[in-house]
């Protein structure tokens, strides 16, 4: 799977969203800034961004996530 493909996925699934994506073996890792991030605790923040990814992750395509999720406030600091 590709970056941009994982990019889209987790634009796609999340509002407002920005996703960079990196692989590093075969461990991924991805920063996805979005408005929808604010209120939510950082365990709620990564459940958004494991449901984008769920099909992948369940069918065996991603293995290992590695995530920062930020507001756009926590990502301009």
């Amino acid at each position: 799977m590709q970056p941009d493909e994982i990019k889209a996925l987790i634009e796609g699934h999340i509002p407002e969203s920005r996703a960079d994506v990196a692989f590093e073996g075969s461990h991924l890792m991805v920063t996805v800034v979005s408005s929808a991030f604010e209120g939510l605790s950082r365990l709620k923040k990564q459940q958004l961004v494991y449901a984008a990814l769920s099909d992948k992750i369940a069918d065996g395509t991603l293995h290992a996530v590695q995530m920062q999720t930020l507001t756009p406030e926590e990502a301009g600091r």
